[in-house]
């Protein structure tokens, strides 16, 4: 369960390169990035690996810096959101930012297993269920209540049913990773080795010892 503040990106197609701009691809770091996500949006001046981000000069006019919305750990996004390329920096901006879940129609399909890798619930809802929320945001700070176990999103008056893999869900509600999550079904794979020695006894001769 997570109680968020949501910010609202109204922007469609916003790539990678926009979320993590390619000047910082150069770091070797898995952490870090939240000052630059979305940097060429967020700050008035270049930035580059050498930056001071707390001596930028912040956009007032883009959302990220609404005072309003400081401390926000839900991101409202239009369709398509995480196309391009397929770095996982930009995730990783997301979340060393504070982001614990992004709401959207649609994602680029890496982007969004890239989120459940990293902690951030990629959550996918109707385009007029999108839209109802960016209405309610624009009256003010929207908080909304986020259940991954039931696959249900709340905001006000609203409330909004999305779908999570098994897989999905065991990233985001358990420390493992990748590899973690595949040994979770251990049980099932086994099952299913042994049913196809039953149907293929031959593999025995092929792979002894398995």
């Amino acid at each position: 369960m997570h109680r968020g503040i949501v910010v609202p990106l109204d922007r469609r197609n916003v790539d990678t390169d926009a979320i993590f701009p390619k000047q910082y691809g150069r770091s070797t770091a898995k952490s870090g990035y939240g000052p630059v996500l979305f940097d060429n949006w967020r700050y008035l001046d270049p930035g580059d690996l050498d930056s001071d981000h707390a001596r930028r000069r912040p956009d007032p006019g883009f959302v990220l810096n609404d005072p309003a919305l400081r401390g926000a750990t839900v991101l409202l996004a239009e369709e398509n959101f995480g196309c391009g390329s397929s770095r996982e920096h930009a995730v990783w901006a997301l979340r060393d930012y504070g982001f614990r879940a992004v709401v959207a129609p649609s994602f680029g399909d890496i982007f969004r297993q890239n989120c459940a890798l990293n902690g951030v619930a990629p959550i996918v809802l109707a385009p007029r269920e999108v839209r109802a929320l960016f209405d309610l945001a624009q009256l003010g700070p929207l908080e909304v209540l986020i259940d991954v176990h039931e696959g249900r999103l709340a905001a006000g008056p609203h409330a909004f049913a999305f779908q999570l893999t098994p897989r999905q869900r065991l990233l985001l509600t358990q420390d493992v990773d990748w590899i973690g999550a595949t040994l979770a079904q251990r049980d099932r794979i086994a099952a299913f080795e042994a049913e196809r020695l039953a149907r293929q006894p031959w593999l025995a001769r092929m792979f002894p010892g398995r």
